[in-house]
Formats: C-alpha cells, structure tokens, sequence
C-alpha cells in the first residue's frame, strides 16, 4: 500500500492537543475521523505532537492506506475539518517516509503580548505579559540553550530518555506591541519552549539575574526549573527533512551582539 504525506495547519484553541485521548477532542482524532472514510481504518503518525492549545502552522502527518486520490480527499477533509482545521495539500511519498522519524529538523515560534491592556482577539494565540521587559537580557539567556546540553531542568522527563538535544538557534525580537520568540533544532523534549520562555521572561522582568538563569540549565535538576510558559502562545512553524535546511526567520541570522548585554 501507498505511503502519504499530508501537511495541514490548525488553530489549538479547540483541541485538547494532537494526540487521540479518551473523551476529548483532538486534532488526530478529528483528522482521523475524517479519512476513515477514505483510507478505512488507520494510525497516522505526526512530526510533531503538540499540547492542549498549541496551534501548528506547519504540522506534517504520514500515514499507509489504499490508494487515493489525493486531491478529491484535501478538498473533503477541508470541508469536515474547517474552519479550525486546514489541510494545504496530500502527496504520495516514499514507502520509508516517517513524519517521526524522518523530520531533520522543527521550528516554533512563541508570542508575548506587552502593553498597558490586554487584547481579547488576541487571547488565544499570545501570552499576555503586562511588565516591562529587557529583551537584551531575555536574548542573553536565550543564548544558554544554543548548542548541545542536556535540558533536564527544563523538560519534563519522560521514563529514562535522554534529555540531551542540539538546538541550532534561539532568539527574541521586537513586533511592534508583540516579543516573538523563534527557536530551532532537529528534535526538542517535552516543555522545552515553553520552559525556555518562561526562564528568558524571569529574567526579563527582573523576576531573576542572568546568572541565576545559567545555574537553573546548568544544575540539571527538574526542582530548579522555573515557570513554564502557558501553551496558547506556542505554533510549530516548520518541519524540515532530507537535506532541506529548517527555516529561519530573517531575524534569527543577525549577529549575536546580545551575548554583550550587561
């Protein structure tokens, strides 16, 4: 049988996550729901999983099934899965393609919402922080985390997998009213940007130093962990395979004359 790739964008807000849970909704579950009829029965398999309220603008899905006509299914799961739920396009791949296993890299974008009042019609997709923030020293501790280090105080353990990952960029910017957070690397362990988040705005709004900030990744302790930041402001932006480099944002390849902030 035919292996499949489908790229597909959803708004987080409604789901209880991605994964398929027992009596909630879910963005697998729904997607699964409305191939069956398609496909039959099947498991599909995503690049990356997200948590309750994380929106995805870039989420890749492989699954094997009979053949099917790949664009007649796009336009029918659009119509069952709209308007939270967007699927941009379906293409067979090759027998070994694994959206898993085979991703080589991913990229999230987190946003911080400052200002004297919060946006309501942005509630669902930033993080509203009303303190003043130091975005040369939230750079200067999203530094720490380039590189290969074990993040075991700032991911979640999951049974004794290793927490050692190799991120390839992170960095703050400005966005008129807006702090967007942009960070890549081939894999990343539960919480890890959402836990990053959170430590670069402690240290950002004098809730902690720099220096308390690098003793909290060097300690390795889950217990030294700060806030993590709340899923809603979180998107998966891109996923990257083969030799296609993950995208960057332009911002992202500026020099790093932050590291210098005092």
């Amino acid at each position: 049988m035919p292996t499949y790739r489908l790229d597909l964008a959803y708004d987080g807000a409604p789901f209880a996550g991605y994964a398929i849970q027992n009596d909630v909704v879910t963005v697998q579950g729904e997607l699964e729901r409305a191939l069956r009829p398609h496909t039959g029965a099947i498991q599909t398999a995503v690049a990356g999983r997200t948590d309750r309220g994380v929106h995805a603008t870039e989420q890749v899905v492989s699954f094997t099934s009979r053949e099917i006509d790949t664009e007649y299914v796009r336009r029918s799961l659009n119509k069952q899965l709209g308007p939270h739920i967007a699927v941009h396009r379906i293409s067979e791949v090759a027998d070994d393609f694994h959206a898993r296993f085979s991703a080589t890299g991913r990229a999230y974008r987190y946003r911080v919402l400052q200002g004297a009042v919060h946006d309501p019609l942005r509630a669902s997709s930033t993080w509203y922080v009303p303190d003043s923030l130091d975005i040369g020293l939230m750079n200067r501790t999203a530094a720490l985390v380039v590189g290969e280090h074990d993040f075991s105080a700032l991911c979640r353990r999951y049974r004794d997998r290793s927490l050692v990952r190799f991120v390839e960029w992170a960095r703050w910017n400005d966005a008129d009213d807006e702090m967007h957070f942009s960070i890549g690397a081939k894999a990343f362990c539960h919480q890890l940007v959402r836990s990053v988040v959170g430590l670069c705005t402690d240290v950002g709004r004098g809730r902690i130093t720099f220096d308390e900030a690098a003793s909290v990744l060097e300690s390795r302790d889950r217990s030294h962990g700060r806030q993590v930041a709340p899923p809603h402001a979180l998107t998966l932006v891109a996923v990257s395979y083969g030799d296609d480099e993950l995208p960057r944002p332009a911002w992202a390849e500026e020099p790093d004359d932050y590291t210098m902030t005092s």
